[in-house]
Order: structure tokens, then C-alpha cells, then sequence
């Protein structure tokens, strides 16, 4: 079976695991600073705090920014369930913003047009999360200028965009955002097995995410409220998390962080062919922003003219022929949980839209030029 996405793993990456199950520490140890030290080099970045999942990112950095119960937060319905959890999770409200229909990521007009709306019934947003779907980037400087004009802050999901770029800035630089995050899962451009990443520039905010990763304990000697009486002497100061990577997973990860404009470069070239030969009176994609390089975490084929017979239609000649094919993301509204706290069908018809028509088709470094052929022709000939 073809999956739409996997891991790559080559002998340097089980070189570098094995090293570490053979010495005495499997956490706590070295390789995660290491780690955050390479990837904060890579993004161009001061702070980078490892954790041990994206959804465990978001939700740090939801904390970070002093996100509580009756906030507000907004983000797009196309997105996984960590994107929204994260939030609800702080006890905050949640409400969509819906996407553009030719990037499928967040709609700039639909996000004026709402603040505009919002301001007058005094119920902004504090935290805006913007997803970069597939791993192309938002139009950050824009939507930047927004959160100056309406004092929101901005959390960039970068779950899918490691290795892309915006205006010549690497995603998660926070160049235009208070934080990135990440996830490092298997179906991920780079893996750790399970892990995510925390970026900013902000200090404060990368000491309260510290924090908090470590279930709010703290063992800075200078900061203790009473005299430390023992060795290893620690203070636990607010309720946080056991969200801590491994080692283990640290020295995979920064394995193949070595390899990410390698893996990047492949991505692309892949996502090169299928726009060459895929028809695109039958099919459409995701619109490349010129001032951005996507990494292509995913590639979205998009039915024109379809009905709901025909989207199950495809999945199941993909399936007879051993490829499996996925939609990123059935719109979260959609849910039982969020109809049942109030959101219903109709609301956000662009992701709707996109929710019946729209699929994710195998892109990978070590898929063969074969299976490429493959995959073009079943759709040609759909």
C-alpha cells in the first residue's frame, strides 16, 4: 500500500538513536538542547523549546500567551483538531475563519471583514491561529499588520511547513508572529516518531513555555521564594505539563534536520511533475504564493464539478489500485462536538466545499518515478 505520506529514514538517523539507547541518559541529557540550538540556527530564530508532540506545542503556547476561560480564539475549519483542542482546552471560546478558495488557507478578506464585525460587538479575538495547510505559508506581513490594528496575537501552526519560506524568511523565525510550533510526526517532512517544537523571539514567552513543558517546575537557584535545603533543590511555581522529548526522539530529529533542504528539494520536484501532468480541467490545486515556497508537506488535488458520488468514487479505484489517498481536513465545525456547541452546516461554505472535494495524494521522499506515473494516469483517466 502506498500511503500518502511516510518517513525516511536513512543509517546516520539509527546511528545517532542507537548512541543514545547506549548511553546512560534517554531524556534529560544533552541531545534535546542540541536540537533546539540546530533548529534555532536553521530557522534563524532565538528560542526553540522541544516538546513531545505539535498538539502539545499548541497547547504551550496557548498557555504562553495567558489564554483563559471566555478569551476568544479564531482559526480556519480546514485544519486538524489540534488546532482548536488547544484552545477549548484553556477554557477558551472558539469560532472559524473561513479560507480563501484558491490557497485554502485563511481568507485575508474574510478576516478583515470579521474583525470589522467583531469589534463593533467588543468580541475580538486575543490569539488568531494561522495554519499553514500543506506547508504553504500565509500572507503573514498582511495579516501582521491586522494584529497591530486589532491587538490580537498570532500563533503560526507550522505542523506542515518546516523548510518553507515567506519573503525569503524561513516559517517559524516569528518574523511576523509571537509563536510557531511543529510537529516532527512520522507522516511529517522530518520525524522524531512523536515530537513538536515551540519557536519565538520573545523571552518571556519562551521561559513561561520552559515552564510549563516541566509541570510548572522550576530549579533557577535565584528565582526560589524560600533557601534551597537539599541537592537538586526545585520549585514548582504554576500547574503545567510532562510534554519533555526524548533524547531518543531529539537524536533522530536533529538526524534529519541535517536533511531538510534535501528532503524539501524532492518534495518539490515531485509536486513539479504532478502539476506538469495532472489535467487540470478535471482537477485543481492549491495556488502557489509567489512570494512563498511551499515544502509540500502534502499535495491537494481538488475535484472540479463534483458530487459527493464521485469524491467516494475516487477514493475507492485509489484504494483497488493500493494507493491511499486522504482529505486534509473535513471542517472542524462540521464535528458532533462543535455542532453540538453551536456551529452548523452552511456557516463556513468555502471549507465545506473544500471538505467534499479536496484530497491528499502521495508525496514522499523515495516515492518512484513508477508510482508517480501511476498515481497521474489513475487521476487523468478518472
Amino acid at each position: 500500500m502506498i500511503p500518502f505520506s511516510r518517513q525516511k529514514i536513512f543509517d546516520d538517523d539509527i546511528k545517532a538513536v542507537t548512541k543514545v539507547l547506549r548511553s546512560n541518559y534517554l531524556t534529560k541529557g544533552k541531545k534535546v538542547p542540541e536540537f533546539e540550538k540546530n533548529l534555532g540556527k536553521k530557522l534563524n530564530v532565538k528560542y526553540v523549546i522541544a516538546c513531545n508532540s505539535g498538539s502539545s506545542a499548541l497547547l504551550l503556547a496557548c498557555r504562553a500567551l495567558d489564554l483563559k476561560k471566555n478569551d476568544i480564539v479564531w482559526t480556519v475549519p480546514n485544519t486538524y483538531a489540534a488546532s482548536a483542542n488547544c484552545a477549548i482546552e484553556c477554557g477558551a471560546k472558539v469560532d472559524f475563519v473561513d479560507i480563501d478558495p484558491k490557497t485554502w488557507n485563511i481568507s485575508v478578506k474574510e478576516l478583515k471583514n470579521k474583525l470589522q464585525k467583531s469589534k463593533l460587538k467588543k468580541k475580538l479575538p486575543k490569539i488568531l491561529i494561522l495554519v499553514h495547510l500543506a506547508g504553504m505559508p500565509n500572507q503573514l506581513d498582511e495579516i501582521y499588520q491586522l494584529s497591530k490594528k486589532y491587538k490580537f496575537k498570532i500563533i503560526e501552526d507550522a505542523s506542515h511547513a518546516i523548510g518553507a519560506h515567506y519573503k525569503n524568511n524561513p516559517i517559524g523565525n516569528c518574523k511576523w508572529s509571537n509563536i510557531t510550533v511543529f510537529s516532527f510526526h512520522p507522516v511529517k517532512i522530518i520525524t522524531s516518531g512523536e515530537g513538536g517544537a515551540v519557536t519565538t523571539n520573545d523571552k518571556k514567552l519562551a521561559d513561561k513555555v520552559k515552564l510549563l513543558r516541566e509541570n510548572g517546575i522550576h530549579s533557577i537557584k535565584k528565582k526560589f521564594k524560600s533557601q534551597p535545603y537539599y541537592p537538586n533543590y526545585y520549585e514548582q511555581v504554576e500547574t503545567g505539563f510532562n510534554f519533555r522529548m526524548s533524547d531518543i526522539s531529539a537524536a533522530l530529529v536533529n538526524s534529519q534536520l541535517k536533511k531538510l533542504d534535501f528532503f524539501i528539494n524532492q518534495r518539490n520536484e515531485i509536486a513539479k511533475k504532478y502539476l506538469k501532468k495532472i489535467n487540470n480541467s478535471k482537477f485543481c490545486f492549491q495556488e502557489n504564493i509567489k512570494t512563498a515556497k511551499s515544502s509540500y508537506h502534502l499535495f491537494i488535488v481538488k475535484l472540479v464539478n463534483v458530487n459527493i458520488d464521485q469524491y467516494s468514487k475516487i477514493y475507492k479505484i485509489f484504494k483497488k489500485n493500493d494507493i491511499f489517498i486522504n482529505l486534509h481536513y473535513k471542517a472542524l465545525h462540521l464535528n458532533p462536538f462543535f455542532k453540538k456547541i453551536g456551529f452548523k452546516k452552511g456557516q463556513f461554505p468555502i471549507s465545506e466545499n473544500y471538505s467534499y472535494t479536496a484530497f491528499s495524494i502521495p508525496i514522499f521522499v523515495g516515492l518512484n518515478e513508477k508510482n508517480i506515473k501511476k498515481i497521474i494516469n489513475i487521476l487523468n483517466n478518472f
